[in-house]
C-alpha cells in the first residue's frame, strides 16, 4: 500500500511558515537539493494543497526553459511535469488541469482509494492546511523533515489542534552543511 509523507521544513520551535506564510527562513543549497531530488525521484506522485499548487504551478512547469535554469531547476522541472499531482481545494475545478486531481469532499475515502492504488509513496509538499486536514484524518504515514536553526517565535505550527498521541519511529537523520537536519519518521499503526 502507497503511503503519504508530509515533507516538510520546519524550525526549531515548531512552525513549517512564518508569520505571514513566508518560509524565507528555510535554508537550502545545492547539497539539500542534490539530495530531495534524489529521494523524489522515486515518487511518481504530488499532494498539494490549493496556495501551493497554484505556487507551483505558476513555476516549475517552465523552470527547465529558462536561460538561468540550475540544474535543480531542470531536474524538478521534469519531475513535477510527469509527476501526477493531487490537490486538496474547495475551489479548483478540474476541468483544464493536465495529469491533477482534485479532491474537494470525502478526503479520507478518496486518499484511502488513492492509496490502494499501484504506485509510489505521495509526497506532501509543503502545504499546511492540507497537512492538517490530513493529520485530522489520520492520513499521514510519515514525516521527512528539515529541521532548521531558527527560532520564529510565531508562525504556522506543523501539528495544530492535535489532540491524540501519535507514536513516530525514526528511520534515518542527516545533517547538512547547512544547519539543517534531516529528520524522516514513520508512522508507528498498531
Amino acid at each position: 500500500m502507497r503511503k503519504i509523507i508530509s515533507f516538510m521544513h520546519i524550525s526549531l520551535d515548531g512552525f513549517v511558515a512564518g508569520p505571514n506564510g513566508e518560509l524565507n527562513w528555510a535554508k537550502v543549497d545545492e547539497e539539500l537539493f542534490d539530495y530531495v531530488g534524489e529521494r523524489i525521484s522515486t515518487s511518481d506522485t504530488a499532494l498539494y494543497g490549493r496556495v501551493t499548487y497554484e505556487m507551483m504551478e505558476g513555476y516549475w512547469p517552465t523552470a527547465a526553459d529558462q536561460p538561468n535554469a540550475s540544474k535543480h531547476d531542470i531536474e524538478h522541472s521534469k519531475w513535477y511535469k510527469n509527476a501526477h499531482k493531487i490537490v486538496l481545494s474547495n475551489t479548483l475545478a478540474e476541468a483544464d488541469l493536465v495529469n491533477t486531481s482534485i479532491i474537494n469532499a470525502n478526503l479520507a475515502e478518496k486518499i484511502n482509494e488513492i492509496k490502494q492504488q499501484e504506485g509510489e509513496d505521495i509526497l506532501v509538499f509543503g502545504s499546511p492546511t492540507a497537512t492538517h486536514a490530513l493529520i485530522e484524518q489520520n492520513l499521514i504515514d510519515g514525516y521527512w523533515l528539515f529541521l532548521n536553526p531558527v527560532i520564529l517565535g510565531q508562525g504556522t505550527p506543523l501539528f495544530l489542534n492535535s489532540k491524540d498521541k501519535t507514536e513516530l519511529k525514526l528511520l534515518n537523520t542527516r545533517q547538512f552543511a547547512s544547519g539543517v537536519t534531516e529528520l524522516n519518521y514513520v508512522v508507528e499503526r498498531e
